[in-house]
């Protein structure tokens, strides 16, 4: 300023200034909380959460971080409730520092996915026990003591010579998850802003962390559910060679309700199911085995595929009404319908395909229930993907299932699938099936023993490459079909007359000698033609068939054109007949009925001796 003489001179000079650094640091502390809310927790993987919570901190607030979690956690499981003991044992799911390379961190004594223990005195285990953030650093007691308990440690100490670490505890809901610690090597220590920074992202670290546990758990919950409701092991029969897959989804979404499933029925026939619960979770898997149960049920009635069909349908829509029952009275009359993917109700449907095979008329039969239609290959190489008319999703109700039948060479390859493999990596399904047809038509060279399982895992190499999960679940069934010789087979037709009992009993004897099947086995077929031809004769109507199959067991099957099904009944002392069908029950493996479409079919099955 200008001296007091006006002369001009300058006497002095003022200077006014304003600390702004709190504002500062708190603008970054800010920023650095914005970041975590876009950055922690973008999957709902435990281990990806906690890489996710190290490279943020690194090297914005330490040189080195490692994340350590309880073992439950990382399982998905619920840890113990309150603190942990006085010496924990924690996994490690990430660490990071400054000179971590493609080859490792360098800081790092423990490996990822190994354990550490911390006794009771160390930084992290005081941090567990008490909930807060516990500073300390080179020179304190506790923290030499603790760093060269271990060589490794001790030395890397020595090396790197950490100024100050904090150790801040991993807590969400109440629930202890593991700790993070933090070491600084720079000259700056930690100091109280840096720790309430800390628990802030370690307070949405954990929360993210455990969102991921408990996905996990569920996830988990549902593939245990669901692998135990899927088919285990061969299923004993002669008309397909069956090989299987079974992919759950990669998503979010968690595990959907895909099944499929292999069912013998009578008359060495078997039935081939693929299906698909709309939805995913616990829910879904339960609603699947719920299905498949049903399917099964309605098989050993031996239904046609459209109106097994059209029963399912009637029961889904019972399941739905009952889980919209279940949700008005759950929330006070309110409605709403929980998720799909939760463990609540929601939307039941589903989709279905449902095929019967006949090794004898080498003929398939399907229906389709809004499900993708299969594909079939042929055994001169030509694939193609049968026009089967499509019905309505299961769980619409009042429109008909339509049935269609295709003659199959024997040889022919059937292929069954959930819209999860052909509509991945973005594409449609139209597109999905016609690689699928392409695929399962290209030439290979597998060892005839291997064929169905090397074509069901080239598929999915194929369509599904890794490391790509697939969106949705993804059920992959393929079936060779077989057929049995004329000579497996004898069919005759029978007048409506008593006296041709005793002809059936003589052309089922010989037939059985001449398949050499021993006298025990013609003794009992003998008494199971008797009573079935008399009960025909007796009870039905004409047209009357005998037809004898010969295949891994022997099948005895009487049709007439009466749809009335006999059923047991326990006889009086002084009945002198209704003791047929009871005697048919205990000298066979099992029997059953079977409608068709002049009448019904009444069959037993013995098992032969391998």
């Amino acid at each position: 300023m200008a001296g007091p003489g006006g002369d001009g001179k300058l006497c002095a000079v003022a200077l006014s200034a304003f600390d702004s650094s709190e504002q500062h640091w708190a603008r970054q502390r800010l920023a650095v909380l914005d970041q975590a809310a876009v950055s922690i927790g973008t999957t709902l993987d435990v281990t990806r959460t906690a890489e996710e919570l190290a490279r943020l901190v690194v090297p914005m607030l330490a040189e080195f971080t490692s994340v350590d979690l309880l073992d439950e956690v990382l399982r998905g499981e619920e840890p113990a409730a309150g603190p942990p003991d006085a010496t924990v044992v924690l996994r490690r799911a990430a660490h990071l520092s400054t000179s971590s390379t493609s080859e490792g961190t360098p800081e790092a004594v423990v490996g990822l996915g190994s354990t550490d223990t911390y006794p009771p005195f160390s930084p992290p285990a005081r941090a567990l026990r008490s909930g807060q953030a516990v500073l300390s650093g080179s020179g304190e007691p506790d923290f030499d003591r603790w760093t060269h308990a271990v060589p490794a440690r001790g030395e890397m100490a020595r090396a790197k010579e950490p100024s100050s670490m904090m150790a801040v505890p991993l807590i969400a809901r109440g629930t202890t998850l593991g700790v993070a610690v933090l070491f600084r090597s720079r000259p700056d220590a930690f100091t109280e802003d840096d720790v309430t920074l800390g628990r802030e992202l370690a307070g949405r670290a954990a929360v993210c962390v455990d969102n991921a546990r408990r996905y996990t758990h569920e996830r988990s919950t549902a593939l245990v559910l669901q692998e135990s409701l899927l088919p285990h092991g061969r299923t004993r029969q002669a008309a397909v060679t069956v090989a299987t897959r079974y992919l759950p989804a990669g998503s979010r979404a968690g595990v959907g309700g895909d099944w499929f499933d292999v069912i013998p029925l009578s008359g060495a026939r078997v039935a081939l199911v693929v299906g698909d619960v709309v939805g995913h979770g616990i829910h879904a898997s339960a609603t699947m085995g719920r299905l498949r149960t049903a399917v099964r049920t309605l098989a050993d009635v031996d239904l046609p595929p459209d109106e097994l069909l059209a029963h399912l349908d009637d029961l889904v829509i019972r399941l739905a009404s009952e889980d919209e029952d279940d949700d008005v009275a759950g929330t006070g009359g309110h409605g709403g319908g929980g998720g799909s993917g939760g463990g609540g109700g929601g939307e039941t449907g589903a989709t279905c395909l449902y095929a019967v095979y006949d090794p004898v008329a080498r003929v398939c039969t399907a229906a389709s229930a809004g499900h993708p239609p299969p594909v079939v290959v042929l055994p001169d190489g030509t694939a193609d993907v049968p026009a089967i008319t499509p019905g309505p999703v299961l769980g619409v109700g009042g429109l008909p299932f339509e049935a269609t039948e295709l003659e199959l060479p024997e040889g022919s390859l059937l292929a069954l699938y959930s819209d999860g493999l052909v509509t991945a990596r973005r594409r449609d399904a139209g597109a999905g099936i016609e690689e699928l047809r392409h695929i399962l038509t290209a030439p290979s060279e597998p060892s005839p023993a291997d064929a169905l399982e090397a074509s069901c895992d080239h598929v999915i190499e194929t369509l599904l490459p890794e490391p790509e999960r697939p969106a949705d679940d993804v059920a992959l069934l393929l079936a060779r079909t077989s057929a049995l010789r004329a000579d497996k087979v004898g069919v005759w037709d029978l007048a409506a007359d008593p006296s041709v009992v005793a002809d059936a009993r003589k052309l089922a004897a010989e037939r059985l000698a001449a398949w050499e099947l021993g006298d025990e086995v013609a003794f009992v077929t003998e008494l199971v033609v008797s009573e079935l031809v008399t009960n025909a004769i007796r009870y039905g109507a004409a047209p009357i068939q005998l037809r004898l199959i010969h295949d891994s067991s022997l099948i005895c099957e009487v049709s007439d054109g009466n749809s009335t099904s006999p059923h047991l009944r326990r006889a009086r002392v002084f009945d002198e007949g209704g003791r047929g069908l009871l005697l048919i029950a205990q000298l066979t493996h099992r029997w059953g009925t079977r409608h068709t479409g002049t009448g019904k079919t009444i069959w037993a099955e013995q098992t032969l001796a391998r």
